[in-house]
């Protein structure tokens, strides 16, 4: 496949998966609690199932890594890195930001991201050279530049405070309007232009991998706390921004 193709297959999975978790969605459903007491669905369970019978279909040499069953071939030149339902207590508890999660990483370099939202039909996508796009339309980053000015995110509230108090009263204090939320949809909209920023914490590979391509492609950045570019053995603490220079006056602040 070309690139292009490998894109719109992927998107075709994505979209077809995420009608699996609408099925379950604000209806009674079981949950079960993980070693970390994180919860877990039927319908995550469900929905990674069918992407990586798509995947080992469409990319039969690809290795898979996914949140709810593991590693598979990781030893493969590339990579496809899944989050079947990202936000599941969002999922259980009838709020509509969950998010579907793929990424594909080529001999190391993330090369495709994908994030679809089931609930709201939102599709963002983007690759390296490809740009990225909303439902097929071209969406590109804000061009922010000052912190003072920025529409910032702040993703897992309760883990900033609990992990250093003082640094989370700065991040209460910064941007120009400041929104406290969780999971991947913020990071999608720095994407879509909607936004400029955002300071998340506690993510695991299959939480930030699959956003790599998307941002870089919209003209975004994203890194770790330190400004490093992100791989599998990150930290699981990230900035996505609009800019450099907002990029760089944010890092400044967390550190």
């Amino acid at each position: 496949m070309t690139a292009a193709e490998t894109l719109a297959t992927a998107i075709r999975i994505a979209e077809a998966a995420s009608a699996l978790p609408m099925t379950y969605f604000r209806r009674p459903i079981g949950i079960d609690l993980k070693g970390d007491e994180s919860p877990v669905t039927i319908a995550d369970r469900e929905t990674e199932a069918a992407i990586r019978r798509a995947l080992a279909e469409a990319f039969p040499e690809d290795g898979i890594f996914g949140e709810e069953f593991g590693k598979e071939r990781l030893d493969a030149e590339n990579l496809w890195i899944i989050d079947p339902i990202d936000g599941t207590r969002s999922f259980i508890t009838g709020n509509p930001l969950f998010g579907l999660l793929m990424g594909r990483i080529e001999r190391g370099r993330p090369v495709i991201g994908i994030v679809r939202m089931p609930a709201l039909n939102e599709t963002f996508a983007g690759a390296p050279g490809g740009g990225a796009t909303l439902n097929g339309r071209t969406i590109r980053a804000r061009t922010t530049e000052r912190l003072s000015e920025a529409m910032i995110w702040v993703n897992e509230a309760e883990r900033h405070m609990a992990d250093d108090p003082a640094r989370f009263a700065r991040l209460c204090r910064i941007g120009h309007t400041r929104r406290m939320g969780y999971d991947c949809y913020p990071h999608a909209m720095v994407a879509a232009g909607q936004i400029d920023a955002v300071i998340d914490m506690g993510l695991e590979p299959y939480d930030y991998m699959p956003l790599i391509a998307l941002v870089e492609a919209a003209g975004g950045l994203i890194r770790d706390w330190q400004g490093k570019p992100l791989d599998l053995s990150s930290d699981g603490r990230v900035v996505t921004a609009a800019t450099p220079a907002l990029l760089d006056q944010v890092l400044e602040m967390l550190a």
